[in-house]
């Protein structure tokens, strides 16, 4: 029987901060156009993260079920290493698409923008088929692209959207490179993945990539967003310097990725380090661009 410890795990709370991040950067740009809302926010972070945690434990049904999870890297998986029945994992997973689909209601009640409930019954979906269903996208190599999706633009777009009904190009470039470092995060886990996910049949982008181009991919991943901060300097002048730490922080996980300190490149479980320390980029680009805005 699964321990509360092992709930925890399989929640992957060292991935969360990519759900988070857009969902504060947005209300940085919102509080820059004097239209912030703290209950929008809070709306929208419970959405973020319900959807995120419940697709990690999608994903560890899915890929468990299937047998992706036999052998891993990582930390054993509730289903795959036979810690809980697969059906509560699905059962649990439900429940917070549930709850983030609640959220979701009350955000779009508050905001009016009723158009939006279509984005947020696509953004259940990909949450599920990302390893779900007869033909998920991630054993294709796509997930990447949803990710950039709904991690980037959807979530901090929509954020911005919902707290002041529109988005500014500030917005929008903000929301982009969120995007791609959650893409980056995804991007250490399947790297870290490549020699099991390819014996079990899953062609994640790393896997179709190669081991050595996929570690360059994750280092353009990290650093186009934090280039990209350069063109704010018109809009917060001075300001733009917040954006330093998470520079350093890409340039010290990008480093271990290629190996250019050790000359080994970070392998395996070396990897899990990594993917906590990408999603805290996202997390110092975030608050970076809350404090810049504001303060501009």
């Amino acid at each position: 029987m699964a321990s509360v410890k092992d709930w925890i795990e399989g929640a992957r709370l060292r991935t969360l901060s990519a759900g988070l991040s857009p969902v504060i950067a947005g209300t940085g740009i919102a509080l820059w156009l004097g239209a912030a809302s703290f209950p929008r926010f809070l709306l929208a972070a419970i959405v973020a993260l319900a959807l995120q945690i419940g697709s990690n434990f999608s994903n560890d049904y899915s890929d468990g079920i299937r047998g992706t999870d036999d052998v891993r890297t990582g930390p054993p998986r509730l289903t795959g290493g036979g810690k809980a029945n697969p059906k509560t994992v699905k059962m649990v997973a439900f429940a917070c698409y549930g709850i983030g689909a609640v959220a979701g209601l009350a955000l779009v009640a508050l905001s009016g923008a009723w158009w939006l409930l279509g984005i947020g019954v696509l953004a259940i979906a990909a949450a599920w088929l990302y390893t779900g269903g007869k033909h998920p996208y991630g054993y294709m190599g796509l997930g990447e692209i949803f990710v950039f999706i709904f991690f980037g633009l959807v979530a901090c777009a929509g954020t911005t959207y919902t707290q002041a009904g529109t988005v500014p190009w500030q917005g929008w470039l903000v929301a982009a490179s969120l995007g791609f470092i959650a893409c980056a995060v995804l991007m250490a886990n399947n790297i870290r993945d490549i020699p099991t996910d390819e014996q079990a049949g899953k062609m994640t982008l790393a896997v179709r990539l190669g081991d050595k181009r996929a570690r360059i991919a994750y280092g353009l991943l990290c650093f186009v967003p934090v280039i990209a901060a350069v063109t704010f300097v018109p809009t917060v002048n001075w300001w733009a310097f917040l954006y330093v730490p998470a520079l350093v922080l890409a340039a010290l996980n990008t480093a271990r990725v290629m190996g250019i300190a050790s000359k080994k490149p970070a392998q395996g479980l070396e990897l899990i380090p990594v993917l906590r320390d990408t999603g805290f980029v996202g997390l110092l680009y975030a608050i970076a661009t809350l404090l810049a805005f504001a303060l501009a």
